[in-house]
């Protein structure tokens, strides 16, 4: 497999020098971008369409800086990478947004409402009008010119070619999700079982929910993003890559996020994916055998040591929320998981505190 990038100094593998560019780099990159797009959510003329747009970015603002952490890998190319991975996050926070609080449970709606993701890392694809099946259908362009920073990003990347269908298929699977699990509560369940037998093989070791939540991550595209920097990259490289993120990477990445949404979720009637274990023991182990399937799969991975450091940062990330300290049961969850930590996770723990109290 190709090397991600011609120079070996330029993919951090330490600790530090991967913060140092967080914070010099990538957090005022994505403070800028994200500032950008909530000027023009302020505009979209649509009550619910604006409300929505805005409390996804004041709410999951940390989902973009922890998704460019991948343009700190390629200085070289960090503009282009955090403007794609801040306009597709926002994308997905947007429309998680307005499919969770949606004045619809139509499925149509929901995989039209999606087609804009395909479409933005699909730049032959024709854009249309993704509000079409719905009451709110005015933002003012807002959508569309998500999609359309995504695919000016997409063309500056000189390997995306060899990418593209590995982007596709796991951007096919999140879509497919989103409209399972968003559509009429008695009905998600069935529809998502029925999902899980067709493609399920796409990772036989996990059980349904677990396979759900994997199609769930973005990381996979963002590792793609940033492999597509590379005018070297083939498709072999592409699809190994694919395959070391996906599942287990992914999964214990959307896991983690519903690990800690659960007080958030029931109260919104929220289908939530930590729900489907028998009780905490079995949960947590189910976790600890996801996060040592993806310490095993990355590891094929040139630079093996930057992916072990987004594992570990996952795990960081998440379990210093300030939500993990509201939920009793899961707080006591979150100690079983940080219990023996390496000194990495220990690391990355202390500075996502600090980004969330002072940045």
């Amino acid at each position: 497999m190709i090397e991600l990038e011609e120079r070996p100094n330029q993919i951090p593998r330490e600790p530090i020098r991967l913060m140092s560019r967080v914070y010099k780099h990538v957090l005022p990159g994505v403070r800028e971008e994200l500032g950008a797009w909530k000027k023009l959510a302020e505009d979209i003329p649509d009550e619910e369409l604006r409300r929505q747009a805005l409390a996804s970015i004041a709410t999951k603002q940390f989902h973009c800086q922890g998704g460019s952490v991948y343009a700190a890998a390629n200085l070289e190319q960090k503009d282009v990478l955090i403007a794609l991975i801040v306009a597709f996050q926002t994308i997905s926070d947007y429309l998680d947004n307005l499919c969770d609080r949606s004045t619809s449970m139509d499925a149509g709606d929901f995989r039209l409402l999606h087609q804009s993701m395909l479409d933005a890392v699909n730049p032959e694809a024709e854009m249309q009008d993704y509000y079409a099946l719905r009451d709110e259908n005015e933002d003012g362009g807002y959508l569309h010119r998500l999609v359309a920073m995504c695919r000016s990003c997409i063309a500056k990347l000189p390997g995306y070619a060899a990418a593209k269908t590995e982007v596709l298929e796991l951007v096919k699977l999140y879509t497919d999700l989103q409209v399972y699990k968003h559509i009429k509560p008695e009905l998600r369940e069935p529809a998502l079982l029925t999902w899980h037998a067709e493609y399920g093989h796409l990772a036989p070791d996990l059980k349904w929910n677990e396979f759900a939540a994997a199609t769930g991550s973005t990381l996979g595209m963002f590792m793609l993003f940033l492999a597509a920097s590379n005018p070297s990259l083939d498709e072999a490289s592409a699809q190994a890559i694919k395959k070391a993120y996906f599942p287990h990477v992914c999964g214990l990445h959307i896991m983690l996020d519903y690990l800690i949404d659960q007080d958030e979720d029931r109260i919104g009637g929220d289908l939530n994916f930590c729900n489907y274990y028998d009780n905490t023991d079995t949960m947590l182990k189910r976790i600890s055998y996801i996060v040592e399937s993806a310490r095993e799969d990355v590891k094929v991975l040139p630079v093996s040591n930057f992916h072990r450091m987004i594992i570990e940062g996952l795990l960081a990330l998440y379990l210093s929320d300030p939500k993990v300290s509201q939920q009793q049961e899961i707080r006591s969850a979150s100690q079983r998981l940080m219990k023996k930590s390496p000194l990495t996770r220990l690391f990355f723990f202390a500075n996502s505190r600090w980004i969330r109290k002072y940045i």
